[in-house]
């Protein structure tokens, strides 16, 4: 007769396979990090969906200050990003250690609360830097007033990942996502009142989006501080405890491990920008229908890159915990997850592109039909270039939960600015391929990118290491 015990939870725990704790382990908090991606996704979306009612004029400024301005947001994201395999790694070693898990966080708070505003002052060069680029001055003139409405909330959007990865390290990230549901409601809500002026409240258009997202960034970041300062498990690290006190030596190695942080993701947001160039330079309809597949593409990485993210805390825990086995098991975890997540997507993409380019274009319109045909030949090669990217992302975040973060920003430029680019620009420029060659280009970049961060997550990973 089998014994009740056998059926306790602690019994079914003990007996489970490494492979299954791992998988339920990273689903924990992948799911939450993942939907909160998603969410955050959705507030660009609102934004130029509600600023484009203004006028294409103001939505063409609206889009080049939000390409300005997520110049310095990606150069904060490695400082931000590198606290989440310090404290992890911390954990690992110690889940008691809550002072160096506290010095990690509070020091990078510190570095993007330092960093961010001092390096916005070139924003207020911001028209000038866009009539370089030969924009026109009318919507040069508007950008500048909206990236510098912007600016006040890049330090605690920025705040908001340092704490949203240290809330993912003690298995605690459900609040974040909730937080940012609630924001993006708030921020909908102050877009309304202030693009256009609603309920008394004054008409400032595109400034008044600018202090819309500001305000919801700034109470998204103090709503964390406030629940983390309330959670059981959250408050036992006393995590603004002495805050003002200066801890220099953490704070230069969160500068150290985040800035080539900071370059590779810009190594990648800026191959897909000069992607936009080169579609500029075939056409005008092959512009817009990239704009249209990059956006599905977008969308479909967000879960990837959420369990990516995840991935990165279980790879820093085992290798806090000096446990290699569980270092391997977390990494092929995380990029089996991060496949299956992104095949969800691109199987529908492969099979129904007709479909889903007439959510974007009105498919009865004839003017929409040169756009319509790109963007259903663009889409099938989304969808085999997302499995790719969803094996770079999570091999890249695995490699940061190692604080191997270097040898990566290397191999990534290589990736897509050896490999890629060049490919893309010359199927795109010097060959009948036109438009769907700058997608085979950035095809190869991506595998490029998975077989080399793959590589070197084996290789660093490897029994005989």
């Amino acid at each position: 007769m089998t014994s009740n015990l056998e059926n306790t939870p602690e019994a079914i725990e003990k007996s489970a396979s490494p492979w299954r704790k791992e998988f339920f382990a990273l689903m924990t908090i992948g799911l939450p990090m993942a939907a909160t991606q998603l969410v955050q996704f959705s507030i660009n979306i609102i934004d130029v969906v509600m600023i484009g009612r203004l006028g294409p004029t103001h939505l063409a400024a609206g889009g080049l200050g939000l390409v300005l301005f997520y110049v310095l947001f990606v150069a904060g994201m490695g400082p931000a990003v590198a606290t989440s395999p310090m404290v992890s790694q911390a954990l690992g070693a110690n889940s008691d250690d809550v002072r160096d898990a506290r010095r990690s966080v509070r020091m990078g708070l510190w570095v993007v609360g330092i960093a961010a505003p001092v390096c916005s002052i070139i924003y207020f060069f911001a028209e000038e830097f866009a009539l370089m680029l030969g924009q026109p001055a009318d919507v040069a003139r508007l950008a500048e007033p909206y990236v510098l409405a912007l600016v006040p909330g890049l330090p605690f959007a920025l705040g908001v990942i340092v704490l949203r990865n240290f809330l993912a390290a003690i298995e605690r990230a459900r609040a974040p996502l909730y937080v940012i549901i609630a924001t993006t409601a708030i921020n909908a809500l102050l877009n309304y009142l202030l693009i256009y002026g609603n309920w008394g409240f004054p008409r400032l258009e595109l400034v008044g989006a600018g202090i819309a997202s500001s305000l919801s960034h700034a109470i998204g970041f103090f709503a964390l501080v406030a629940y983390i300062n309330w959670e059981a498990r959250a408050k036992r690290f006393d995590l603004f405890k002495r805050f003002f006190k200066p801890d220099w030596p953490r704070f230069f190695e969160v500068a150290r491990l985040g800035w080539p942080i900071s370059i590779t993701i810009g190594f990648e947001a800026m191959l897909f920008n000069a992607a936009l160039f080169l579609m500029g330079r075939i056409g005008v309809n092959e512009m817009a229908a990239y704009q249209v597949a990059l956006n599905v593409a977008a969308t479909a990485f967000m879960m990837p890159l959420g369990l990516s993210q995840a991935g990165a805390v279980r790879v820093g825990l085992m290798a806090g915990a000096k446990n290699l086995p569980g270092v391997r098991r977390a990494s092929v975890m995380s990029i089996l997850a991060c496949i299956g997540a992104i095949m969800l997507f691109a199987i529908p993409v492969m099979l129904f592109p007709n479909q889903i380019a007439g959510f974007y274009l009105e498919a009865d319109d004839a003017s929409n039909a040169i756009v319509l045909g790109l963007v259903v030949s663009f889409l099938p090669i989304a969808a085999a270039f997302a499995l790719f990217d969803a094996i770079q992302v999570a091999a890249g975040q695995a490699l940061r939960g190692l604080k191997d973060v270097r040898v990566p920003m290397i191999l990534t430029g290589i990736s897509y600015w050896v490999i890629g680019f060049p490919i893309a620009a010359w199927l795109g420029l010097s060959t009948p391929f036109g438009a769907v060659g700058v997608w085979w280009g950035l095809l190869a970049s991506l595998f490029a990118a998975s077989v080399t961060l793959g590589g070197r997550l084996w290789w660093i990973t490897r029994d005989d290491a």
